[in-house]
This record gives structure tokens, sequence and C-alpha cells, in this order.
């Protein structure tokens, strides 16, 4: 079964084995409104845990999209190119950005579970 797990940036994370699936949370996709562009990065990039993978940019602002684990860029969310309002629709699902190669799994426990995720939102509202 997938874990998923939640950063303080509201970037969701889903790993299944050693390959990652990455995108913003549902909470990040209201807070930026009609999402308009997406910048998403190379296959091959190798990223480091809280680097900047990937831009997402809505009518009201630009927002960066950091690694929530470091690995390399194994895919990228294709359809977002042509239909990023993809990410207002299922931000969580079909909205994804990219897929990782994962170099350390271990580091997904520092994440938050979808609990801790969820109460770490009553603290910012």
């Amino acid at each position: 079964m997938a874990t998923i797990r939640y950063t303080k940036d509201h970037e969701w994370i889903r790993l299944d084995g050693d390959v990652a699936t990455v995108g913003i949370s549902n909470y990040a996709q209201a807070q930026l409104g009609d999402v308009v562009y997406v910048e998403l990065p190379a296959i091959g990039k190798k990223v480091g845990q809280g680097d900047e993978a990937a831009v997402v940019e809505s009518v009201k602002a630009a927002s960066e999209v950091y690694a929530p684990v470091a690995g390399e860029v194994i895919a990228v969310n294709s359809e977002l190119d042509a239909t990023p309002a993809i990410v207002n629709e299922d931000a969580e699902g079909q909205g994804w950005f990219l897929k990782l190669q994962v170099a350390n799994t271990a580091e997904i426990e520092g994440l938050m579970t979808e609990d801790q995720y969820q109460a770490f939102l009553e603290t910012i509202e």
C-alpha cells in the first residue's frame, strides 16, 4: 500500500516502493486559486530534499513546489502543460506534478501524516 505524507510547504507525496508521486495539497490549490501554468522539471533532474522541483502559477501568484524527499525525476505529468486546471480539479490525484526515484525512503518518515497535516492546517487557518 502506498504511504501518503505532507510537508509544511503543502506538498503531498505518495510513496509506492521507492517511487514517489509528488503534487500540491488541496489546501495549497485552494490558496492559489485558478492554476494557469505549471513548470515541470526535466526527466533525469536530481533534487535534494527541500529543493525546488517545479513551479505552479495561478491568477493570484507563482509558487515553488519543493521536493519532499531527495531523488531523481523519472516522470512528469505532461497533461498539465495543456491543462493546468487539472490541479484545481484533483490536486491530490490526477493533478500530480512529478515522480521521483527516491534516494532514501527513510526521509519520508520525517514528513507529516494526513492527520498531522490536518492538525497543522488548523494552526494556520
